[in-house]
């Protein structure tokens, strides 16, 4: 479980996230990103030379922040740290897809193991130290 039973169930409904980091001088750094989860930790899939990949390499702190398209006065924010992926691929990738896409039992095509490492990809897995945010209608 990552949060409470309530955040948890939104996180699952969810598909969209913010993702900040930390620059070598301390500034923040946020981007947009689709999820996926595994277990307990939050999925994010990247290529690594991307600036999130080069500041959680020096610093594995991240601040994830779930949110509802529709309603984003409605969020989840995980706080925690993060270890960077670069073997065994396709599960993970495949996590994110199936979120990304809205199909639960999506296949990954032939070939994807190999899309994913000439696209130079790896995945972010995050493993929450601290949650809160807003689940509730209205």
């Amino acid at each position: 479980m990552i949060g409470n039973a309530e955040q948890d169930a939104f996180i699952r409904s969810m598909k969209w996230c913010t993702v900040t980091t930390l620059r070598q001088d301390g500034s923040p750094s946020t981007s947009v990103l689709f999820f996926g989860l595994d277990g307990d930790e939050i999925l994010l899939s990247t290529t690594r030379d991307r600036l999130k990949a080069k500041t959680l390499r020096q610093d594995p702190r991240i601040a994830v922040t779930v949110l509802d398209e529709g309603a984003p006065y409605r969020y989840v924010n995980v706080e925690g740290r993060a270890r960077i992926q670069e073997d065994d691929l396709v599960p993970g990738h495949v996590l994110v897809n199936r979120t990304m896409r809205g199909i639960p039992d999506w296949a990954p095509p032939a070939g994807f193991e190999e899309t994913l490492k000439g696209q130079g990809r790896v995945l972010i897995r995050v493993t929450p130290e601290r949650v809160s945010g807003v689940v509730r209608r209205g």
